[in-house]
């Protein structure tokens, strides 16, 4: 059933209703008149808010081109190195764990001296691998850094301004994230490397030509990247 409408006693004709401070769509009823609705006043402050929203666009596309270009170049930048340092870091955790746990059986895949063991049995290079791929973030974000240029305010937003920083956002992202899985699998690759020349020497070269294929896709995202990073154009200053 629907609620009871309340009925209002007679008023004066001099006597106003404040609007503004009845609810939302209140519904009133005079005596021997139908009943109405009448619509709160709006704040004025309220309709300058829905006025720029309803300018506004809620697209993706939108939210994209009023980001500073600036700030996708400086999270590009810290992917490349930061996410390229995690992938290492874990290759490294990885090989090293099994490689001192399989040097108790084996002391003679270790070694005090890293340049002579790389000299002559190459037990190193696992560890190597892993290091080589912070060092390809380190280089990337290197030349990421040249890429930044001043550009003026008025160009800011310009479409080549976007672009730029696009592309640098993209550089870094593709060689970040590339050297984070080349990273884990040159660890785990490592690993098992470890593990097998403990019980068999003989193993070790051939699975060493299996991580030297590995330690490739890190340099792959490297080329790609550097390519990507060459369409960073800014504007030319007036």
């Amino acid at each position: 059933s629907s609620p009871a409408i309340p009925r209002l006693a007679p008023c004066e004709p001099r006597t106003h209703l404040a609007v503004s401070s009845l609810p939302h769509r209140t519904r009133l009823v005079f005596p021997n008149q139908p009943p109405f609705l009448i619509q709160p006043r709006s704040d004025a402050r309220t309709e300058i808010v829905q006025e720029g929203a309803a300018e506004m666009s809620t697209s993706w596309g939108s939210a994209l081109t009023h980001i500073s270009p600036y700030t996708f170049a400086a999270i590009g930048i810290a992917v490349s190195i930061g996410v390229s340092v995690l992938g290492a870091a874990w290759g490294i955790f990885i090989t090293g764990s099994s490689l001192i746990g399989a040097a108790i059986k084996a002391p003679r895949i270790t070694s005090k001296n890293l340049i002579r063991e790389i000299a002559t049995s190459l037990k190193a290079i696992c560890v190597i691998f892993c290091e080589a791929v912070a060092i390809y973030g380190v280089i990337v974000a290197i030349i990421l850094q040249t890429k930044l240029e001043s550009v003026p305010t008025s160009q800011m937003y310009a479409a080549e301004s976007l672009r730029a920083g696009y592309a640098i956002f993209a550089s870094g992202l593709i060689v970040g994230f590339a050297n984070l899985v080349c990273g884990v699998c040159v660890g785990i690759i490592g690993s098992s490397c470890a593990l097998s020349d403990a019980q068999n020497s003989s193993l070790f070269v051939k699975i060493l030509v299996i991580e030297i294929f590995g330690s490739a896709l890190g340099l792959f995202g490297v080329i790609v990247g550097i390519i990507m990073s060459s369409q960073a154009t800014w504007p030319a200053k007036a």
